[in-house]
């Protein structure tokens, strides 16, 4: 009883620091400020918000920056007037916190691919028909297509609004071929495949990690969360591996439960396990 009172306790105070740094976000209050606020010292309002959400208070408010960030380039031209309205010094500050949570510049990001030439194509293969996408810097999308290839398409166009989409059979086949004739598309032999990835600094990492994760093995959230050095960011360890964008040759397949479930996929749990079955097979 007395531990969840505790509990309830704590969960009430986590809600007003949010709601205190969601009302003052444009002011960018430090830790004393938020702390204050709910009354807790720096130091147990830090370990108290890191337990409970499983970031800090700096990070969460960084999220809320950037959030806001990318609705107002949404809406203006003006880089600059975006960094004052958010509450940062610098329009250096403002580029520092896009690079460091999306992986792009603001200016990239605005852009939403504009300029950019997207050539893709949808094969059979393995597993599946999959939709393949691939842009001058690499492979920038691989997801299987088990309904509709035109919502497959859109789920393409949405990630890149602004990029030139071509159809061009000519380019990903071979691409599909090499990836499917070996099982392990040597990531890191040979001449490499070279991916084109955007994502959130935290999300990178996850899908760093999993390139580690040799084939025919096979790891869990709790472990990639020790990998990356955050080991309280289990649930965030598992939303990045389900946003992977690129399928099988980041192998989200080859996470499982701690329990030792398969747990979920993307493309269903069938294929998951066909996967890991035949990655295993080839191993043994």
């Amino acid at each position: 009883m007395n531990n969840t009172i505790e509990l309830s306790q704590h969960y009430k105070l986590i809600e007003q620091a949010i709601q205190y740094i969601e009302a003052n976000v444009q002011s960018q209050p430090e830790l004393k400020d938020v702390s204050s606020a709910v009354g807790l010292s720096e130091y147990h309002f830090q370990r108290l918000f890191t337990d409970w959400t499983g970031i800090s208070p700096k990070r969460f408010m960084q999220f809320l920056t950037k959030e806001n960030a990318k609705k107002l380039l949404s809406q203006s031209e003006n880089l600059l007037e975006t960094t004052h309205q958010v509450g940062l010094s610098s329009l250096g500050r403002l580029h520092d916190l896009f690079v460091n949570t999306e992986a792009v510049t603001p200016g990239e990001y605005k852009s939403g691919g504009a300029g950019l030439a997207i050539r893709y194509g949808i094969h059979p293969s393995s597993f599946g028909k999959c939709l393949i996408a691939t842009t001058e810097r690499g492979i920038c999308n691989l997801s299987f297509v088990d309904a509709s290839e035109g919502k497959a398409i859109d789920n393409l166009v949405a990630g890149w609004p602004r990029a030139e989409m071509i159809e061009d059979y000519k380019t990903t086949a071979p691409l599909v071929t090499r990836i499917f004739t070996r099982l392990n598309p040597g990531l890191g032999t040979g001449t490499p495949l070279k991916l084109h990835l955007r994502g959130t600094n935290f999300q990178i990492k996850v899908w760093e990690a999993l390139l580690s994760i040799p084939t025919g093995a096979v790891t869990t959230y709790e472990h990639l969360a020790q990998q990356i050095g955050n080991p309280k960011a289990v649930r965030a360890v598992g939303s990045a591996v389900g946003h992977n964008p690129i399928a099988y040759l980041i192998p989200c397949h080859r996470v499982i439960r701690k329990s030792g479930d398969f747990g979920n996929y993307l493309y269903g749990s069938a294929r998951k396990k066909v996967i890991l079955a035949r990655e295993i097979g080839a191993n043994a």
